[in-house]
């Protein structure tokens, strides 16, 4: 299984799978190609239903300084993969070596016909949460030591960085005010959300507020093109930094516990783009929200130290909640309901973790089972709910920009 540093990734939103994805291909594809007049891209699936709205054009353009034609094919659903590009050099008037992309989700791609050079390195002999479990308590090691242990030297480091980025986020988005791009007309929240923490001195809505507050910064920060870490998508990217956050606030965690937290949250990605997917294309927004709420789920779980079965509990009543949500961001823009979801995410791993402290003994089923059920059902989805907005809210919603 791959390290973690494969579910972390710096960068720009809105859509790592739309935007960092495709940019990656195109850059790839131009130093290839430097003989070129000007290029041709062809965008299938997913990419071509919502790429004006993710801004896939847009991606593809800035990553080179010739023409580039983009030509958007709805029609074809034969894939290889739900985000799908072909990309040629064009000489003389006509096209050439054509390379086919498939975009796999948190930033990654994947190029037909070839074995892959890059990315992070295979780093885990172990790839379900169950041999890992086992490995774990054999040699009494938490599951953070494990991370650790299997990731080496640099890692610490590598965390650090992450952690803060995704504390930047937040600070920028809760001093950002206006009105997001995009036509739709949505307005920043984060900040009144954080400035109304007070009027109630409940401590339940008090955590409410806040949590939420830090979820909508990060969120808006995504969805204004803003730098974020993709945890493990950036539509799902707020999820598990305003957890911690929170956390550390409350509870005084160290930066050195914070890390540990990451890294737990980390496993759980990998393991599930491991065994299922993260791109809400491939398997709807149950691939994106549901894993980092499972993920967050896990990383209080090690904060709070929290033994391997309750961790396991957490982040797989995190999960289940989650089967089966769709992904139909309305006019393919990660705002409406992804914004939301990322808050309420947030909250449910907050309440999976608090189940989890008390009833981990009776549990029946195992996160391995949840990951390879959300595979399925992802893939059981019609495409219209897997980030085609075709379906859903986005097509209720009529695919206007003001009504």
């Amino acid at each position: 299984m791959k390290s973690i540093r494969d579910i972390y990734k710096i960068g720009k939103g809105p859509s790592s799978s739309h935007t960092m994805g495709p940019a990656k291909a195109m850059s790839i594809y131009v130093s290839e190609h430097p003989e070129a007049e000007s290029y041709k891209v062809v965008l299938f699936g997913s990419l071509a239903d919502t790429g004006e709205g993710h801004g896939t054009d847009k991606a593809i353009a800035a990553a080179t300084e010739k023409a580039v034609e983009i030509i958007v094919n709805t029609t074809d659903r034969d894939l290889p993969h739900e985000n799908t590009m072909d990309i040629y050099s064009v000489i003389g008037g006509v096209a050439h070596s054509k390379m086919r992309v498939m975009s796999v989700g948190g930033g990654d791609i994947e190029i037909e016909g070839r074995v892959e050079l890059e990315g992070a390195a295979e780093v885990y002999p172990q790839s379900s949460f169950t041999a890992i479990a086992e490995y774990c308590k054999a040699n009494q090691l938490r599951l953070s030591e494990y991370v650790f242990m299997r990731e080496g030297e640099g890692i610490r480091e590598f965390l650090l960085d992450v952690w803060t980025v995704m504390k930047n986020a937040i600070h920028e988005g809760l001093t950002t005010s206006g009105i997001l791009p995009g036509g739709l007309e949505v307005e920043r929240k984060a900040q009144y959300l954080y400035n109304q923490r007070h009027i109630d001195e409940s401590p339940v809505t008090r955590e409410n507020r806040i949590v939420c507050a830090y979820a909508y910064a990060v969120s808006e920060q995504n969805a204004d093109n803003g730098t974020i870490v993709t945890a493990p998508t950036c539509g799902a990217c707020a999820v598990l930094p305003s957890v911690l956050k929170y956390m550390q606030e409350k509870h005084r965690f160290t930066d050195e516990q914070i890390l540990n937290a990451l890294a737990v949250a980390g496993l759980i990605g990998a393991l599930t783009k491991t065994n299922a997917s993260v791109s809400g294309a491939e398997c709807g927004c149950q691939a994106e929200i549901g894993t980092a709420c499972s993920m967050a789920s896990a990383a209080l779980g090690e904060l709070f130290e929290m033994g391997i079965d309750q961790i396991e509990y957490a982040a797989e009543i995190a999960f289940e909640h989650h089967l089966g949500l769709t992904c139909d961001p309305i006019c393919g823009l990660v705002q409406i309901p992804c914004i939301e979801r990322n808050a309420v995410a947030a909250m449910r791993a907050i309440n999976a973790v608090n189940l989890a402290n008390f009833l981990s003994g009776s549990r029946k089923i195992s996160l391995d089972m949840v990951i390879r059920t959300m595979y399925e059902t992802g893939k059981d989805l019609s495409h219209h709910y897997r980030e085609t907005s075709t379906g859903g809210l986005a097509k209720l919603y009529g695919g206007k920009k003001n009504g």
